[in-house]
């Protein structure tokens, strides 16, 4: 149903965000961030990961060119519809439309908190602390580790242009 609904907005010329997003998923799964960053490895500490570097990803595109903005719609509609299928595959069927709702909500909520960390509104640990462990405290060194990684995530994407990022090669 999400799927169908998303397809009415799509025009003939949408960005395929396929490769960018398979990219994001294969880093939000290194060991790193369970071992190091004490991320829980469980659907909620790799949602958060995830939702993380999507959103980093999302505001990295948001200053590109036209195709770029356009890219960052489709890395949207991409982790949504990856997250209508994890949630189907799990067995969310009943409740599927209010649970991907809340899991776009949680993207959106990111993708704001990061926005104001960049803009210095907001400091970095606290948009980590967030977007990542939720508020929970994970101690000074790991929210430092997580911090600097997802920081260094953000200032290596702007290394690549808009067409690589599109196209997933950005290691």
């Amino acid at each position: 149903m999400i799927r169908r609904f998303m397809s009415m907005f799509r025009s003939s010329d949408a960005a395929d965000a396929s490769a960018p997003y398979q990219r994001l998923v294969e880093l939000a799964r290194e060991p790193v961030w369970y071992q190091c960053g004490n991320v829980a490895d469980d659907m909620d500490g790799r949602f958060a990961v995830l939702s993380s570097l999507v959103a980093l990803a999302i505001l990295r595109l948001e200053d590109g060119d036209e195709d770029a903005v356009r890219g960052s719609v489709a890395l949207t509609e991409q982790f949504i519809t990856d997250m209508d299928a994890q949630m189907r595959e799990i067995g969310f069927d009943t409740t599927i439309g209010k649970q991907v709702r809340s899991l776009v909500g949680a993207l959106a909520t990111r993708v704001d908190r990061w926005r104001r960390a960049e803009e210095g509104e907001i400091d970095w640990e606290d948009a980590t602390l967030f977007s990542v462990y939720r508020d929970k405290d994970p101690g000074e060194a790991t929210l430092t580790f997580a911090s600097e990684k997802l920081r260094s995530f953000r200032e290596h994407l702007d290394g690549f242009g808009d067409e690589d990022i599109m196209r997933g090669s950005f290691a």
